[in-house]
């Protein structure tokens, strides 16, 4: 490597500088305080663990997305974590259980083996909730309503939902009888939104009429609440699941749009996110003019069962730098107060009356020389000696 280059970084990982630090931190500790009030609790999951415990439960992409190293301790392969969910199951069913609900949150980077979107990060700070012991719709709606609560704390006002369920293609699969094969072919068709392709595979697949329409007819059905209306027609002779699903959809939808009416609803009942782990509702948050999905979650029970406790758990997660950059929620660094290179003991005492206050005092180094002009050009007040006292006054 030559000179040069040892200041580069690796493709997907980035440094955050002062301001946008600055503003990056303060967006993560008033989401913080925003899920204290929600009752969630926070945790501090470390950065490794033993792979046993950190693949456990979440599916294929989060294994592949994770980084493993060799414990020169134990000889035992460890994981770097590229998702903290699973951390926050552990967490529950052994480090810190309860018999109840139990609001878990977090906070901490991450680090993907690749980049989950072209030209996206590989070391994002992952921020959100978990909510465990909760089957009722209750938890569902509380873990959207929070989501939405933490993209309006990040300064985003324009939001779209969307939402699916899991249990609709898994029911409509078990009652046709797929294998497990066929069910991640057409699973890769469903992903790629390939009507002709799905129509081409189903009716080379499906023998019953019946069934092959209802798997024809699912990628369209997609967009506002009509689609809902649509699918209850289509599927009213479908599996019992199926319709309870639809039904909670439903009963979500209408509790959304009633907390927050200006959030726009869109429904998507070919949603294959999370299939892999997933077992009920879930959700995404999209803002316009931004191809990813800004946070999403969903229903995960079950997870619990790998660490000898099954629990209800539902969820979300987001990409803290990401939603700062979108939203508007960082106020311009606050300006500071210049202090003259000196010894003087009420000076001392001066400046740290003031730091406590809140203000920002920077001590010049032998009488600015040495000082950043744009250190300098921060402080638009100083600190002058008026006979034995230290007052403030603006800065020419």
């Amino acid at each position: 490597m030559t000179q040069a280059e040892r200041w580069m970084l690796p493709d997907g990982i980035a440094e955050i500088l002062p301001a946008d630090a600055t503003r990056v931190e303060t967006l993560r500790r008033n989401l913080l305080d925003l899920y204290h009030r929600w009752g969630y609790e926070l945790i501090i999951p470390p950065m490794v663990e033993f792979t046993d415990s950190l693949l456990i439960g979440m599916g294929r992409d989060v294994d592949l997305s994770t980084f493993r190293v060799t414990d020169q301790l134990s000889g035992r392969s460890l994981g770097i974590r590229a998702d903290i969910t699973p951390q926050a199951a552990r967490i529950d069913s052994h480090s810190f259980p309860r018999s109840g609900a139990n609001r878990l949150c977090y906070a901490g980077q991450v680090l993907y083996t690749r980049p989950r979107a072209p030209m996206g990060p590989r070391a994002p700070i992952q921020i959100g909730a978990e909510l465990y012991g909760v089957e009722s719709l209750q938890g569902d709606i509380e873990v959207i309503s929070l989501m939405i609560e933490t993209l309006h704390t990040a300064g985003i006002r324009e939001i779209h939902l969307d939402l699916g369920h899991v249990a609709i293609f898994r029911s409509l699969a078990e009652a046709v009888g797929l294998s497990s094969q066929r069910q991640a072919a057409l699973i890769e068709l469903l992903q790629s939104k390939a009507v002709a392709d799905i129509e081409r595979w189903v009716e080379a697949n499906v023998e019953d009429a019946e069934a092959a329409q209802w798997l024809r007819t699912l990628p369209r059905l997609a967009g506002g609440s009509e689609c809902l209306a649509r699918a209850r027609e289509l599927f009213a002779n479908g599996p019992e699941p199926l319709r309870l699903a639809l039904e909670e959809l439903q009963q979500v939808a209408d509790a959304v749009a009633r907390r927050y009416p200006e959030v726009a609803l869109f429904f998507d009942l070919s949603e294959m996110r999370g299939y892999d782990y997933e077992t009920g509702l879930v959700f995404a948050a999209y803002s316009p003019g931004h191809g990813q999905a800004l946070a999403n979650g969903g229903r995960y029970n079950g997870i619990g069962a790998v660490f000898g406790r099954d629990r209800a758990a539902t969820g979300f997660s987001t990409d803290l730098v990401a939603i700062n950059t979108l939203g508007a929620s960082g106020a311009a660094e606050p300006p500071a107060i210049l202090a003259p290179c000196s010894d003087c003991e009420q000076l001392w005492q001066k400046a740290a009356e003031l730091r406590a206050q809140g203000e920002i005092v920077i001590s010049a180094m032998l009488d600015n020389s040495s000082e950043d002009s744009e250190t300098l050009a921060r402080c638009n007040r100083e600190l002058v000696q008026e006979g034995d006292t230290w007052v403030v006054k603006p800065r020419g």
